[in-house]
C-alpha cells in the first residue's frame, strides 16, 4: 500500500512542477509559438523561437524552482515516510528531465545549463523541509493539547 502511496505522491509532485513550469513559460506572449495548453510537444520550436532571449531561461529557471519547491511539498505531504527523501527525488527527476533537455537541444544559454544544478536539488529539499517543519509543528501542538487536557482541574 505504501509503494502505491509513494508513486502516487511523485507523480502528484512532477504533475504539480510541471504545471506551474507550464504556466511559467506562458508569462511572456511573445514566447508562445504554439496552440496546445503545455508547450513539452513543441519543446523544439519553442527553443528555437527563445533563442538568444535570456529573460526566458531566467524565468524557465525560476519557475523551475519553484515547480520543483511545491511539487516536493505535495510529494511530502502525500508520502508517509522519508518526506524529504521523496521530495529530493522530484528535484532529482527534473535535473534529469533538464539535462536530457541540454542534451537533446543546443540552444541553452551556459548560464542556465549550471544553474539547473543549483536550482533542483536545493528547491526540492526546501519544499520536502517545508512540509517536515509543519507537520512536526503540529505533531507538538496536538501533544500539548493532549496533555493539557490530561491535567486534572483543581
Amino acid at each position: 500500500m505504501n509503494f502505491l502511496r509513494n508513486t502516487l505522491g511523485v507523480l502528484a509532485g512532477l504533475t504539480v512542477a510541471a504545471l506551474i513550469i507550464t504556466l511559467g513559460v506562458k508569462i511572456d506572449s511573445s514566447w508562445i509559438t504554439y496552440k496546445q495548453f503545455a508547450p513539452f510537444s513543441h519543446w523544439e520550436l519553442l527553443l528555437q523561437s527563445v533563442q538568444g532571449k535570456d529573460s526566458f531561461y531566467i524565468a524557465l529557471l525560476f519557475f523551475g524552482g519553484l515547480g520543483v519547491t511545491f511539487g516536493g511539498v505535495v510529494t511530502a505531504m502525500i508520502v508517509k515516510y522519508a518526506k524529504v527523501a521523496y521530495a529530493i527525488l522530484i528535484g532529482f527527476i527534473m535535473l534529469f528531465i533538464a539535462m536530457l533537455d541540454i542534451i537533446i537541444y543546443p540552444y541553452h544559454p551556459v548560464f542556465y545549463k549550471i544553474s539547473i544544478f543549483l536550482i533542483f536539488f536545493p528547491f526540492s529539499w526546501i519544499g520536502g523541509k517545508i512540509t517536515e517543519v509543519i507537520y512536526e509543528r503540529r505533531k507538538k501542538r496536538a501533544k500539548q493539547l493532549q496533555t493539557k487536557n490530561q491535567k486534572p482541574q483543581a
